[in-house]
């Protein structure tokens, strides 16, 4: 199985993006993972929430493809412990997904139409964080997940 993050807007925050470098490193050891960055869209003054998310949900839609599972990133989601989150990854490889890809999306969430896409919403918690962060934390969650699984000493109970 591969995994995909699609995010929008990119990482400013040099310190961040380090971060987020040495997890996309470490989880590549276990599994083939791409994260793409989708540009913010332009102009957002001029755009209502709803034509925000309606052109976000445009781009996002436009980088998934039929084989792949689309889960989103959301405050409604399911909500896991790590050990879980290891079993969900788990019973996606095992029920023969090809591609798994996580989004992230933009500050108002995701149009209608990427919801009725998604094959699952996952949630990391009741807090709200920012964008940027929450794609070091799921690329972290990814990789925690992956260690839990070989029974590595990452995750400790």
């Amino acid at each position: 199985m591969n995994i995909r993050l699609l995010a929008i807007g990119k990482t400013d925050n040099k310190s961040l993006q380090s971060l987020i470098d040495e997890y996309t490193k470490r989880l590549s050891f276990y599994i083939k993972f791409d994260m793409e960055i989708i540009p913010d869209i332009k102009n957002v003054k001029n755009l209502s929430e709803a034509q925000q998310k309606e052109k976000e949900g445009e781009l996002i839609l436009s980088k998934i493809s039929a084989t792949e599972q689309l889960i989103l990133m959301d405050e409604n989601g399911s909500t896991f412990s790590s050990v879980a989150f290891s079993d969900y990854l788990q019973k996606k490889m095992n029920g023969g997904i090809k591609t798994l890809v996580f989004v992230i999306g933009g500050p108002y969430g995701f149009s209608e139409e990427v919801y009725k896409k998604a094959q699952g919403k996952v949630s990391l918690s009741e807090m709200t964080f920012s964008h940027q962060m929450v794609r070091l934390f799921v690329i972290e969650q990814l990789y925690r997940g992956f260690t839990i699984l070989k029974n590595e000493p990452y995750h400790h109970q």
